[in-house]
């Protein structure tokens, strides 16, 4: 198992750097239940390890791995683009370095999402669930609003926290459009991705989806999409789960980040279904 070569930590993650290949990866283990599957969780677009702590943290002894896709947060912005197909075999090799060599269950965020169901598809053997949060089967998708959008694909809320007090609402939705506490907490936690690294993610996302294979994914499948979601709008998650043979889906009363809005009421249905819990009632 690869050692931390770093003592900076979060209150939730012990955070260590793994080397894969040519890529160094920043990546966070928050330690749970002997003899359950760890989660292994892809995050969103251009958001680094501690936009997770909330959520993990209402994740009562449940083991999870995260890590700073390259570019964003501590992991260094690799010389050339990467595609999804790449990054899920970077991310089964740094499992690997970190010792982990049976099946995980997989959560993937927004962007997340589709590496998500990538690493199912490429790695079938090693992915036993899958949950997918405001999730899209990619390309062929329903398209969020145009001017939401055009705002998402501009990293300046990354930088610039006044721009994310006046945007983040129309952007997230749910419960970011009354709560501004919320969107403080989220530039508070946010590091500013590197320049490419950002531009990076969103190329890894032209041109993919997953539409034609999804019927051929065999795990149980938890879809999860917020009714007010700007972004990914819910209709993509029924999508996903009349694709999906083994696919449940439901619905929140929130925005696209509700996991990080209600991470109280949402980890417990995420922990039922991994049969690690019992879930209170969301519908």
């Amino acid at each position: 198992m690869t050692r931390s070569i770093a003592n900076a930590s979060t209150s939730v993650f012990d955070v260590r750097f793994v080397q894969v290949g040519g890529q160094r990866l920043r990546v966070g283990v928050r330690a749970g239940k002997r003899g359950a599957p760890p989660l292994l969780i892809f995050n969103g677009i251009g958001a680094n390890l501690e936009l997770l702590e909330p959520f993990v943290a209402a994740l009562q002894g449940v083991e999870v791995i995260a890590f700073d896709v390259p570019g964003i947060g501590g992991s260094p912005t690799p010389r050339l683009p990467y595609r999804l197909p790449s990054l899920v075999r970077m991310t089964e090799h740094m499992l690997r370095e970190l010792g982990y060599d049976g099946p995980v269950d997989v959560l993937g965020m927004s962007w997340g999402g589709a590496a998500a169901q990538q690493f199912a598809r490429t790695f079938p053997a090693r992915c036993r669930r899958l949950v997918l949060a405001g999730a899209s089967p990619g390309m062929i998708a329903v398209p969020g609003r145009l001017r939401v959008l055009s705002k998402l694909v501009d990293p300046r809320r990354y930088v610039d926290p006044l721009y994310l007090q006046r945007v983040g609402g129309q952007i997230y939705g749910g419960a970011y459009r009354h709560r501004p506490e919320l969107l403080r907490e989220h530039g508070r936690r946010t590091k500013p991705p590197r320049g490419r690294g950002y531009l990076y993610q969103l190329l890894a996302l032209a041109g993919w989806t997953s539409v034609w294979w999804l019927p051929r994914l065999r795990q149980p499948v938890l879809v999860m999409m917020g009714r007010d979601d700007p972004i990914v709008p819910p209709m993509n998650g029924r999508i996903l789960a009349a694709l999906m043979p083994n696919a449940t889906l439901r619905l929140v009363d929130d925005g696209h980040l509700f996991l990080l809005s209600q991470p109280e009421e949402t980890a417990p249905v995420i922990q039922e279904f991994l049969g690690q819990g019992a879930a209170p009632g969301v519908r």
